[in-house]
């Protein structure tokens, strides 16, 4: 069974020529008869012999652009930060702290002498800096919990002054 080429027009003698090269990777690229420009495959005031298309339709059309600012798809929704959301990271980011710090404490098992106001024993060198960092971040904590109960009783008196 023959195939028609798409596009094809046996009445039209600029078609005619199509018919040696029904696939288009074989028909060639310039043609160098009278009539046709040079570099082109469009006859002038023809049709392109390859697409069939007009010789004005090988421009590719105007593209509508969106007024500035616009986008052409729909805006994306903003993402809402939620209560758990945070929570989530939270636990996700103290959990890979802990994880370090385990790996920090299981690779300083040395013993070393520690001396605190007059007492004096052995401990090992991961756990003292262990104690240590828990211990500065209880002050840490105590501070804040003390700015923050400051800051409260203001507000409280700003209000109640209303």
């Amino acid at each position: 069974m023959t195939q028609t080429p798409r596009g094809f027009d046996p009445q039209d003698p600029n078609d005619a020529s199509r018919a040696q090269y029904p696939d288009q990777a074989a028909a060639p690229s310039v043609y160098t008869e009278p009539g046709y420009p040079t570099g082109t495959g469009v006859p002038a005031g023809g049709t392109d012999l390859v697409t069939g298309a007009p010789d004005n339709a090988t421009q590719a059309p105007p593209v509508e652009t969106p007024p500035a600012g616009q986008s052409t798809s729909p805006a994306p929704e903003p993402r809402r930060v939620t209560r758990a959301g945070m929570v989530w990271a939270a636990v996700a980011c103290a959990l890979v702290v802990l994880i370090l710090l385990i790996a920090f404490i299981l690779q300083n098992q040395e013993y070393v002498q520690v001396k605190f106001f007059g007492l004096e024993g052995s401990v090992p060198l991961g756990i003292a800096l262990f104690i240590a960092a828990v211990g500065g971040g209880v002050l840490v904590a105590i501070a804040g919990a003390a700015r923050i109960i400051q800051l409260r009783v203001t507000a409280h008196r700003l209000r109640s002054a209303r």
